[in-house]
């Protein structure tokens, strides 16, 4: 969320407000160069109360998605879509079981352009964003961290084109409603006659993110292809 200083706000006050820290206050605002000075009127994000952007425990457990931490042997993926720069896919499973707080602080690639002001616990349009940028498949202008964002992005691109789960392609880009809200995704391939897909799910015990590759059950809103 992003948040409008008003007169009398300090970083301390904000951080106790929002149930988070200082330090992660600066980390999300990396424009702020002395933590007891704000301006009024200035934006800033504001991250999740547990995002302390460093790396969550190398250690999975009970999760939303039913991430898996390794490679799916029995999966079959296929020709995938390529970009300029490669295969958004080849690119996503080269980051697999990194946790999303450690991958942003990455100076180069995905990493670099993944924002870290994002909460932890919330990177899969993030990630999914980033992996299309360094594929070269989307702009810088096109990255969003919202999952309807991206969508909507995708949507107006005419180097895209919605296509059936069936006809998907390792790096497409699935939208799927979870809940109340969204997530965002590649298809990965098929595993048994199940469809794999591989993103920043969570699967951390304290509800952050790692690149993991899943076979998921929820209803799926959109699947984007890369034509260009």
């Amino acid at each position: 969320m992003s948040y409008r200083v008003q007169s009398g706000d300090n970083l301390s006050t904000l951080a106790l407000r929002y149930g988070t820290t200082v330090d992660a206050l600066q980390k999300a605002n990396p424009q702020i160069k002395d933590v007891d000075l704000i301006y009024t009127g200035d934006t800033l994000n504001i991250p999740g109360a547990k995002d302390g952007f460093d790396s969550a425990p190398s250690r999975s457990g009970p999760n939303l998605t039913g991430g898996t931490t390794s490679y799916p042997a029995n999966m079959t993926t296929g020709e995938g879509t390529k970009g300029p720069g490669g295969s958004p896919f080849d690119i996503a499973r080269s980051h697999l079981n990194k946790n999303a707080g450690s991958l942003k602080l990455e100076g180069s690639g995905v990493g670099a352009d993944m924002e870290d002001w994002v909460p932890n616990n919330v990177n899969c349009a993030n990630f999914v964003s980033a992996c299309l940028e360094q594929a070269g498949q989307i702009s810088d202008a096109q990255h969003d961290n919202s999952v309807m964002g991206l969508q909507a992005k995708l949507d107006r691109d005419p180097d895209f084109k919605r296509v059936s789960l069936q006809d998907a392609k390792p790096g497409d880009v699935v939208s799927m409603k979870v809940g109340s809200g969204q997530h965002v995704v590649m298809f990965a391939g098929w595993e048994n006659g199940k469809p794999m897909f591989i993103g920043s799910n969570n699967v951390n015990p304290d509800g952050s993110q790692r690149i993991t590759i899943s076979s998921m059950n929820y209803p799926i809103m959109s699947v984007h292809q890369y034509q260009g």
